[in-house]
């Protein structure tokens, strides 16, 4: 049976072709060659097989693999202004490599690929979703941080490999998605050892148990290890992922475990950072804020311009403020705002000054600041 649908909340803004996903989930690895596209793959499988509706969008621009993993490289139908995603072995997927000739490299800079990464939130035709999964490019750039401020993610996943090297990179990957407010749902640790298929017995070729000793180090899931398997790197090469077809290979085992944990897990909820349940601009041109305990509070247009956290507004090499507050006028009022992914607002005031981002956590630092310097002048 499908995972029960959650009704999402009316003030977030959501690209057109989310409207009927329930969880959005990205798997990120920080450095590229661990695995993290085939650990996508035959994930959002496992998933479907549970009967869970699931999609999978690739957005590893510059190197798109999912057409060849899952067996199908046609272009997708066009509707309207709308793409039609492919279905294949229980899921539908989406991939850069499905619109260009697969022959010929991605040479694109950031802000080009961030629009692809836009087009494939807002325009393709999903329908009703229990999952998408989100399979990353490797780092920390463009294409991640616009899924961060265009898509409201449940949270992301972490896929790395045993090694020290491996474990460094996807530690920085992981503090991205907390810089932004994304929950950590959990660490996967590909390539954790390698079980003979004739004896049996278990070798640690890349070492074994880091990516279990980082979550417990972070106080973060370890939703499991899988084993290094020919078996499923050659299902990647045929097209016919490992987990299409039951079968008593270690991998299958581990991807089916990582699989049900991952579902236990949603069953009781995801822990959410803070972050409103409403934002509304008020008749005077303040900011109202709603958070989820139900306290509302009132940003000031004055309070918030002279506080701005923008480059023109604060130098980038000594953090000192470069902005005089006198220079702001007094009556200066909010013309617009627009909610970033999970973790910030943005904002037009009146004078024309547009390029601050406010994160939640700083504008309740800022309020209580703001707050306590009242109640020290009051008490004088």
């Amino acid at each position: 049976m499908a995972d029960e649908k959650k009704v999402r909340k009316p003030h977030q803004e959501v690209p057109r072709g989310l409207a009927r996903i329930t969880n959005i989930i990205a798997i990120g690895s920080g450095k590229g060659g661990v695995g993290k596209s085939t650990v996508s793959t035959n994930f959002a499988i496992a998933l479907a097989k549970t009967g869970a509706k699931v999609g999978l969008m690739d957005a590893d621009i510059y190197g798109p693999s999912q057409p060849e993993m899952l067996g199908m490289n046609k272009q997708p139908e066009v509707r309207g202004d709308f793409l039609m995603p492919l279905e294949k072995h229980g899921i539908k997927f989406i991939s850069i490599g499905l619109l260009l000739d697969p022959e010929q490299p991605v040479i694109w800079r950031g802000p080009m690929a961030s629009r692809m990464i836009q087009q494939f939130l807002g325009n393709v035709m999903w329908g009703d979703l229990d999952y998408l999964i989100v399979d990353l490019p490797p780092g920390s750039g463009d294409v991640q941080i616009t899924l961060a401020q265009q898509a409201s993610l449940t949270g992301a996943i972490i896929v790395t490999t045993p090694q020290q090297v491996a474990l460094g990179v996807a530690q920085k990957g992981l503090e991205m998605f907390r810089h932004v407010n994304v929950p950590i749902l959990g660490i996967i640790e590909n390539m954790s050892g390698f079980t003979c298929p004739k004896c049996g017995e278990n070798t640690a070729i890349f070492k074994q148990g880091g990516g279990e000793q980082m979550a417990k180090d972070l106080k973060i899931e370890f939703l499991g290890g899988i084993p290094l398997d020919p078996n499923l790197m050659s299902s990647g090469d045929d097209g016919s992922p490992l987990m299409v077809k039951p079968n008593d290979t270690p991998a299958y085992k581990a991807i089916n475990d990582i699989t049900n944990k991952f579902k236990e897990m949603m069953a009781k909820g995801v822990e959410k950072a803070y972050e409103p349940s409403d934002i509304q601009k008020t008749g005077d041109g303040a900011i109202e804020i709603t958070w989820p305990d139900g306290k509302k509070e009132i940003f000031k247009a004055y309070d918030m311009r002279v506080n701005c956290p923008c480059a023109v507004c604060i130098s980038e090499e000594t953090g000192e403020r470069t902005l005089d507050p006198k220079s702001i006028p007094l009556d200066i009022s909010i013309g617009a705002f627009q909610r970033i992914g999970n973790y910030a607002v943005s904002v037009v005031f009146s004078d024309g000054h547009e390029t601050g981002i406010y994160k939640f956590d700083k504008l309740s630092e800022l309020q209580k600041k703001q707050k306590d310097a009242a109640d020290s002048t009051f008490e004088v």
